[in-house]
């Protein structure tokens, strides 16, 4: 966790971002989280497509800002960055149940937004992040806007784990017979058979924290209709999204995925 990462939050006018508004957000339990909304250009092609964005475990939302502002450039779409509870400014204690609970807030808070009710939505997640979107894609897959439009029209997943379980063993070897014990479960590859939305796999091939079987098994496990699997050779746990076409096969996707062509597999 970088230093002060609770009360040191860079902001998006730091990154020369200019249209976003900085958000506090209640949960039906009693928290407030923070969060960013970050427009894309106006009246372009992206307009009314907006990535919710769940980031990995350490530092907080600000630290990411400057992957928004490349998603921004790239694709032209919406940012919405939470911060889950226990993290940055928003308040309470982290668990499982309590971010599955953030990730659902987000979600509703889009919905019920006049600007944002009838955006074509992907969920974005890095890491941990990565283990939310599936638990809250999995919960929504099948819901509609007013519209009859689907609620979530696309999955992006990075460097995230089978579940924590069977992660634990990999980060730290000698508590792998302690790891029925964890809290904290995770079970990612229990939940991905079961979505249907499409859904790309970003992985670093030299990942130290996850290891990238665990993408990989992941990848295929899915029956979404559309499943890209998108290797990075060099990219490392933290370091994927400085790889050579990492923003361009998100842009892909989501031209691909808020499109009305045919969905197909690769």
């Amino acid at each position: 966790m970088p230093p002060n990462s609770r009360t040191d939050i860079p902001r998006p006018n730091q990154f020369n971002i200019k249209d976003y508004e900085e958000l506090i957000i209640p949960t039906n339990d009693g928290e407030k989280l923070s969060a960013f909304y970050i427009r894309g250009p106006r009246g372009g092609k992206n307009s009314n497509v907006t990535v919710l964005m769940f980031h990995g475990n350490a530092g907080n939302i600000g630290h990411r800002l400057p992957i928004a502002r490349m998603l921004i450039s790239q694709t032209g779409c919406n940012v919405f960055m939470l911060e889950y509870r226990g993290y940055g400014i928003s308040t309470g204690s982290p668990d499982e149940s309590g971010l599955n609970t953030d990730a659902q807030t987000a979600l509703d808070y889009l919905r019920n937004r006049a600007e944002t009710q009838n955006h074509k939505l992907l969920v974005y997640g890095q890491s941990l992040g990565g283990a939310v979107s599936i638990k809250l894609v999995a919960k929504n897959q099948g819901r509609t806007d007013a519209d009859g439009n689907e609620l979530i029209t696309g999955l992006i997943l990075e460097n995230t784990f089978l579940s924590m379980r069977k992660l634990i063993p990999s980060i730290i070897p000698p508590a792998k017979y302690l790891a029925l014990l964890c809290h904290q479960v995770w079970a990612s590859d229990s939940l991905i058979a079961n979505i249907k939305v499409p859904t790309l796999f970003l992985s670093g091939l030299q990942d130290e924290i996850v290891p990238p079987i665990h993408m990989k098994r992941l990848y295929d496990l899915s029956t979404a209709p559309l499943k890209i699997w998108k290797p990075f050779p060099g990219g490392d746990h933290n370091s994927s999204v400085l790889e050579e076409g990492y923003f361009e096969a998100i842009a892909d996707f989501i031209s691909r995925t808020t499109s009305n062509e045919k969905k197909e597999k690769y």
